[in-house]
This record gives C-alpha cells, structure tokens and sequence, in this order.
C-alpha cells in the first residue's frame, strides 16, 4: 500500500522543517510538562498540512522538561545538562510520534544519540526516503552534541534536506524590533532580511542557527502556533507572523 501523498498545487511549500520549542507542550492550565489537550492541538496542525501532501519534518526541543542552559543554576554541568536536555526532547518527540500515529499520520522518530531500541538513528538518505513515502520524521536529540541548540538542529537539518524553509512555531505572533511584553510600543516586522536582523541583534535564533539558514539561504517563519489553523496558514502562504530571509 502506498503512502506517498501528492503535493496540492496550492501550498506555497512541499517540503517544510517545523521547530518546536518543548515550551509548547506545557499545559498552560495545568502545567504538566506534557499536557495531552495542548499536544493534540498542535499534532493536529501538523496532520492537516500532511494531508495537504507537504512533506513534513518535525524538530522538537526539549526546555519544557530540562534546559541544559538552566542546569547550570542547578550545579549540573553544562555539558552533562545538554545531554539531559537532548533525553527531554527524546521524550517529547515519542509524545509527539504516540498522538500523530493515533492521529493515522505514519512518524519516524530519528535520533542523533543512538538508542535503536526506540528510536532510529538519523541516518539522511533514510530520513528522505521516509518524507517521500509520506511519513513525518521527528528528528530528536538535537545534533548529539553539546552547546547546540534545537535551533540549530533545524537550521542544520533543514539544510541537509533541502527544505523549502523552517517553520519556527512559538508563542508570540512574529519578530519585533523589541520585546513586546516589556514595550507596549514594540513593532511587529511582516518581513526583514538576515542582515537586518542581525544588524538590529533581533532574537529569532541563536548565532549558529541563525548563520546556517543565511548559508543555506533557508528562509524562516516565525508565528504564533495558538493561532488557530496557523500552520496551515503559512503553508498556503497567508500573511502570518514574520517571515525572515535573504
């Protein structure tokens, strides 16, 4: 039986990187690191653009059970708190595999840590195979090093699969020329340029991230992932969030 679905002519890209932060599958009334309304929410986002036959990769942090950044504060070594970092994500991305597959999404999880047991490891020529039959791939563990971020895992994967662009999934509405909860005045961009952006030190990725995409001429999108159907949306191309590139 096939699983390959054909690309609709109307979306703006077939083949697309989705980066979310963990932050995102925290319940916001419940708290749970993990809360399962939050979690169908955004596994259903991504079902309705695989529907649409765009090609989907997922990478998905981990800050929402361990932030290595933040072991620090704790005593844990920076090193051995991104290697528990990159474990939260592994966590996070079978969640996520779990509700897409009772969803009737076919998933591959790929991990740059081996653990064969429950997960592949990440392996390029295997990941495009499983995106051309169809399947999402949830890429886990970030790059399996240290001092990297899941930003950087997107921008890197993006890259290495020659993704039409990476969808940053967040919880703010776009990039703004300051932070938009400390001033009321802030201005939200509808579109700007790496090098505007790095010019006016504007927070959309870390440096290594954000080089890899400037590099690779990789554009990102940065949108609110409450907005309903906002996925969707960024694939048919509707204005939404900000969209940042060469």
């Amino acid at each position: 039986m096939r699983e390959t679905k054909p690309a609709v002519p109307s979306t703006k890209y077939k083949r697309v990187v989705l980066k979310l932060s963990g932050e995102v599958l925290r319940g916001g009334k419940t708290g749970d690191p993990i809360d399962s309304d939050t979690l169908l929410h955004v596994c259903a986002q991504v079902k309705e653009i695989h529907d649409l036959g765009v090609q989907v990769c997922v990478v998905i942090g981990g800050g929402n059970i361990f932030r290595g950044l933040n072991g620090e504060q704790r005593g844990v070594d920076r090193t051995t708190g991104d290697y528990m970092g990159m474990l939260a994500t592994v966590i996070n991305g079978l969640a996520l595999m779990d509700c897409l597959e009772k969803l009737g999404v076919n998933t591959r999880v790929q991990s740059a840590i081996p653990m064969n047991q429950i997960a592949e490891p990440f392996i390029l020529r295997r990941a495009l195979r499983h995106i051309e039959k169809g399947r999402v791939v949830i890429f886990v563990a970030g790059t399996g090093n240290p001092y990297f971020s899941t930003d950087t895992t997107a921008a890197l994967r993006a890259s290495e699969l020659h993704a039409d662009i990476i969808l940053k999934a967040t919880k703010v509405d776009g990039v703004y020329d300051k932070d938009p909860k400390k001033h009321p005045d802030a201005v939200k961009y509808g579109q700007i340029t790496f090098l505007e952006a790095l010019k006016q030190r504007l927070n959309v990725m870390d440096s290594t991230a954000f080089s890899l995409c400037m590099d690779n001429n990789v554009p990102i999108l940065v949108f609110d992932l409450n907005d309903e159907h906002a996925i969707r949306k960024a694939i048919h191309g509707e204005t939404i969030g900000t969209l940042v590139r060469n």
